[in-house]
C-alpha cells in the first residue's frame, strides 16, 4: 500500500491505517527545536508546554546535523489557538535555536469568503512542510511485526528513515546499495508476481512492466532505485516519486498525489517472511504502484482524487481515502471481456491476486456513492471489490462526487509551475477560459491539417 496506508497483520492482505483517518486536524501541531546538551535544557523548554496546558501527542529526537553539541525535538502537539502557539514559539528561544513550526492546518486560510479551511500546499516544494509528519519512524516497529526484535533490521529501518527525513523536494534521490538479504527478499517476491502478471494483471500495467525492465533495472537479482523510477515516470506523465521516512496521514499522502508526487518507501520487509509485510514497502510501491503511475489515463484518475482531498472538510477525506483504498489500492477493471486487477495491493499479493479473480469475492459495479458508504475488514482478503469499466469512466464519476465536496473554490494544477491554482474569482475563470481556447485552436489546427494530408 502507500505512506498513508497499512498492512494488516494477515499475510497477503491491507488493512486502512485508523489513524491516517482519526487525526484531528483543526488542533495537531508540529514543533521543532534544538537543545544543546546542558542539564535541564530540555526539561525547561517542554515546561513551557505544560504552563500553556498544551497536550503532547508525540516527542522524537535525534542528534543535530546542522550544530554539534545540540539535539533535534520533533514535538506533536495539540494546540488550535495562535496566539498560545506563538507564545510557545517564542519562550522556546530563551532555551532552544531553529525553533519552528510544521502546522497542517493553520487556523484560517485566504481563500473565497475568508472562512477557514483546512490548509493544503499550493506549489510542490510546500511537500517538504509536511513529509516528515508521519506516524511512525524508522526503527519503531509494532510488537507484532516480523522485525520487532531483530536489532539489526530496526537499526537497517532507521537508515532508509534518516535518508527521507532529510530528503528535500529538487535533490536527486539517494541511492540504496541493498544487502544481499534485501536483493534475495526482492528476488522471492519478483518471481512470484510476475508468474501471475500476464494472466491476472490490467492491460496497462503489463504494458508497462517491460519498460521497467529495460528502463529502471526490474531485474530478479536487482532492486530498482527510485531515482531511476522517478525519472521514468516524469517521463511518462509528469508523475514522480519522493521517499518518505514512515506513514503520513491521508490528508497528507492525498495532496501529494494532487502534484503527481507519490510518497514512496525504500525499505524491504523483513526477511522471514518475504511474502508479507505489515506495512508498504518497496515491493509493494515499486510493483504494485509504480506501473500504472506511468499510464495517462490512471495518472489523471489518481490526480483526482488528489486534488479533491486539497481543503475538503475531515468527512471527505475519510471518503476520498475509502475511494483510494478501493480503487487505487484493491480496483478491478473490465478488459477485452474479462477482469483484471489495477490495484497495487493486488498487485503486489500474490495470494490475493489470484483470490480477486475467483468466485470467491462479490463485485460491484464502481460508483463513489457506495464506495464511500462500503465498510470493509482489515483481518482477511476483501469480500467486496468494485469495478471500473474504463479509467476514464472512473475519473468522470470521480470528479462528479468531488463536486459534492462542500468547498466554496475549485483548485487547478498548473504543470507548468508545479502548483495549485485556487479559481476563487472570475478574473482566473477567464484566464483559464482563455488557455483553454488556445488549446482548441492548437486542436483545430493539427485536424485540419491531418485531414489536409490524408
Amino acid at each position: 500500500m502507500d505512506a498513508a496506508l497499512s498492512k494488516n497483520t494477515t499475510p497477503n492482505s491491507y488493512q486502512k491505517n485508523s489513524d491516517a483517518i482519526e487525526v484531528q486536524w483543526c488542533n495537531t501541531r508540529s514543533v521543532l527545536f534544538s537543545v544543546n546538551e546542558s542539564i535541564g535544557t530540555l526539561a525547561k523548554a517542554l515546561k513551557i508546554f505544560e504552563i500553556e496546558n498544551i497536550n503532547l501527542t508525540h516527542i522524537e529526537s535525534r542528534p543535530s546535523k546542522k550544530q554539534a553539541g545540540y539535539y533535534d525535538f520533533y514535538v506533536d502537539c495539540e494546540c488550535s489557538n495562535a496566539e498560545t502557539l506563538q507564545r510557545v514559539t517564542s519562550r522556546l528561544q530563551d532555551y532552544a535555536v531553529n525553533v519552528g513550526v510544521l502546522s497542517t492546518q493553520p487556523l484560517k486560510d485566504d481563500i473565497g469568503d475568508g472562512s477557514s479551511v483546512p490548509w493544503f500546499p499550493r506549489k510542490i516544494s510546500d511537500l517538504d512542510k509536511f513529509a516528515n509528519r508521519i506516524l511512525s519512524y524508522g526503527a519503531e516497529l509494532d510488537a507484532d511485526h516480523p522485525g520487532f526484535k531483530d536489532a539489526d533490521y530496526r537499526a537497517r529501518r532507521k537508515e532508509f528513515a534518516d535518508i527521507a527525513f532529510n530528503y528535500k523536494h529538487g535533490q536527486p534521490i539517494p541511492r540504496i546499495k541493498y544487502t544481499e538479504e534485501e536483493i534475495k527478499t526482492w528476488n522471492t517476491i519478483y518471481g512470484k508476481l510476475t508468474k501471475l502478471y500476464p494472466t491476472h494483471a490490467c492491460a496497462e500495467h503489463c504494458h508497462v512492466f517491460p519498460l521497467l525492465i529495460d528502463n529502471c533495472g526490474y531485474r530478479e537479482d536487482n532492486v530498482p532505485q527510485l531515482e531511476d523510477i522517478s525519472k521514468f515516470l516524469k517521463d511518462c506523465t509528469g508523475f514522480q516519486v519522493r521517499p518518505v521516512a514512515g506513514l503520513l496521514t491521508s490528508r497528507d499522502f492525498l495532496a501529494g498525489l494532487a502534484f503527481r508526487v507519490f510518497h514512496c518507501t525504500q525499505y524491504i520487509r523483513h526477511p522471514t517472511m518475504p511474502l508479507y509485510t505489515p506495512e508498504p514497502d518497496l515491493c509493494h510501491e515499486v510493483l504494485g504502484h509504480v506501473p500504472l503511475f506511468a499510464d495517462r489515463s490512471f495518472a489523471q484518475f489518481s490526480q483526482e482524487i488528489g486534488l479533491a482531498s486539497l481543503g475538503a472538510p475531515d468527512e471527505y477525506i475519510d471518503k476520498l481515502a475509502t475511494l483510494y483504498w478501493f480503487t487505487v489500492e484493491f480496483g478491478l477493471c473490465r478488459q477485452n471481456g474479462e477482469i483484471r486487477a489495477y490495484g497495487a495491493g493486488l498487485l503486489s499479493s500474490f495470494g490475493e491476486l489470484e483470490y480477486c479473480l475467483s468466485e470467491k469475492p462479490q463485485i460491484l459495479q464502481f460508483d463513489p456513492d457506495n464506495v464511500c458508504a462500503t465498510k470493509y475488514p482489515i483481518t482477511c482478503y476483501q469480500p467486496t471489490y468494485f469495478l471500473a469499466e474504463t479509467f476514464e469512466d472512473a475519473k468522470k464519476k470521480l470528479v462528479a462526487f468531488a463536486r459534492k465536496i462542500p468547498r466554496n473554490f475549485n483548485v487547478r494544477y498548473d504543470p507548468y509551475t508545479q502548483s495549485i491554482e485556487v479559481m476563487d474569482n472570475k478574473e482566473q475563470v477567464l484566464n483559464l477560459v482563455t488557455e483553454v481556447q488556445e488549446e482548441i485552436d492548437v486542436l483545430l489546427t493539427s485536424l485540419r491539417q491531418l485531414h489536409g494530408s490524408s
